[in-house]
């Protein structure tokens, strides 16, 4: 059973989602009104997923993302915002969100988005995030690229501008015709490399170093 805590400074959708996750087998472990409270909630009972509000007193969400992903914690953190393109949700990405949901979002999808974040994807839809970075990303500087690259393998290169275009390992091993065993360990090297602790991290490096341009695929 996939755990999850809620921080929403709104106690009705902290209530509402509750119910609604636990109808559908997810374990809520606890919920927590700011982003203070929700990182010490986190650091006590260690969730496979937080869903994360951005807009919160004492603590926003960007705030609390940073402090859970540097402190190594095994919680991946889901942000759940009001607007898909929002500069603050490109913020939670840069910092490590796992992804992001609308709270619009249809409840089938809020699970099926905490299962994949879970494990170990990026986001539920793709497409979402590409949007908030073409609308939010300016053009590369030269030379950015090469310096992001510069300690790959050309093979780790590869893996990471396929990662930048929101493909799965499964789709990468398909297109290299490799293993997905062999993409997820290039996937870890990559990241250990880069310094980076997601799969949206990535992306959103790729598009910053011009690795991948905006509207191709």
């Amino acid at each position: 059973m996939t755990s999850v805590v809620l921080v929403d400074d709104q106690e009705m959708i902290r209530m509402g989602l509750r119910v609604m996750l636990e109808s559908r087998g997810v374990e809520v472990l606890g919920e927590a009104p700011d982003g203070q409270a929700g990182v010490d909630l986190v650091r006590r009972v260690r969730p496979d997923v937080c869903l994360m509000d951005i807009r919160m007193p004492i603590m926003d969400g960007i705030e609390a993302t940073r402090r859970i992903v540097e402190e190594e914690i095994p919680t991946r953190v889901l942000v759940l915002t009001t607007y898909d393109l929002d500069d603050l949700v490109h913020a939670a990405l840069r910092h490590g969100a796992a992804g992001f949901l609308l709270k619009s979002t249809p409840l089938d999808r809020i699970v099926e988005g905490i299962e994949v974040v879970a494990q170990g994807e990026a986001l539920l839809s793709p497409s979402l995030v590409r949007r908030l970075i073409e609308h939010h990303l300016a053009g590369p500087s030269p030379g950015r690229a090469d310096d992001l690259v510069a300690g790959l393998t050309e093979r780790e290169r590869e893996v990471l501008v396929l990662v930048g275009r929101g493909r799965s390992n499964d789709e990468v091993a398909a297109e290299l015709f490799v293993s997905r065993a062999t993409v997820k360990s290039h996937v870890n090297h990559v990241f250990a490399k880069l310094g980076i602790t997601s799969r949206v991290q990535a992306v959103v490096l790729c598009y910053e170093h011009g690795l991948v341009v905006p509207g191709r695929a």
